[in-house]
């Protein structure tokens, strides 16, 4: 099953940064997710789409001014 929806828990791992940079990545930036009942669920192509669309980029301090 190569496609499965992954936890909250296993793109972080994936990606290499913490739940809670998970969660505000989602809220803040638009990182993709699905929420199913309760739990948020991602598609790790969707996620490496965003990634590579600069969506994880942290601004310099020439676009923040």
């Amino acid at each position: 099953m190569p496609n499965r929806w992954l936890s909250v828990e296993e793109i972080a791992e994936y990606l290499g940064v913490s739940k809670d940079t998970i969660y505000a990545w989602r809220e803040r930036k638009g990182l993709p997710a699905h929420r199913i009942g309760r739990f948020w669920k991602f598609k790790a192509e969707e996620v490496d789409d965003w990634v590579r669309s600069g969506g994880s980029a942290e601004p310099s301090e020439e676009q923040s001014n």
